[in-house]
């Protein structure tokens, strides 16, 4: 079932998401909707606080765009209560945009490789190191996990440039081509 994605200014995109029982009675609904509500929208990655769960569960899923980054070819992960174990010193910056900030896009530093432990969707715990832009897509929708959303990520000046596109998304003011709540 395709669910409404949650928009900037709304309070669960700013909550610390609760831990998962693995075993959760309807895990693997919300896991489809979650995915089935992804790529509606067209996007290549999703956190359950988008879709109003303050859980810790995301899925990213980086095949659709493969034709641009090849790494990305089998590259579709479903986690459940995921942690960042290690990232580097090295950083590496790029232009990220967001299902529930839709129509904004800005440049964010982020960890290059990053080690996380996690919990499958076929519920075996899992440790594996991202790099390249499969690691971004993880860091990115693990900071849903921590309320934080890309934008916090940005210069002070370009926050401000962003500002009355924010107020906009706050408002409800704009158009967006999923359905939001």
């Amino acid at each position: 079932m395709i669910l409404p994605i949650y928009v900037y200014g709304q309070q669960v995109l700013r909550e610390i998401a609760k831990p998962v029982d693995p075993n959760m009675e309807g895990l693997d609904t919300l896991l489809n909707d979650m995915y089935e509500t992804m790529k509606n929208a067209d996007g290549v990655g999703i956190a359950a606080p988008q879709v109003g769960k303050s859980l810790r569960v995301v899925i990213v899923d980086g095949t659709d765009i493969a034709e641009d980054y090849p790494e990305l070819k089998d590259f579709k992960r479903y986690m459940i209560n995921p942690e960042i174990l290690e990232e580097s010193e090295e950083t590496s910056e790029y232009s990220e945009g967001c299902l529930s900030v839709p129509d904004i896009n800005c440049n964010v530093i982020r960890p290059s490789r990053i080690k996380v432990r996690y919990i499958n969707e076929k519920r075996q715990e899992v440790t594996e190191e991202f790099s390249g832009f499969g690691c971004r897509m993880v860091q990115h929708e693990l900071d849903h996990l921590d309320g934080h959303l890309f934008v916090d990520r940005v210069s002070q000046i370009r926050r401000k440039l962003i500002g009355g596109k924010l107020r906009k998304l706050e408002t409800r003011n704009f158009h967006p081509r999923y359905k939001i709540k």
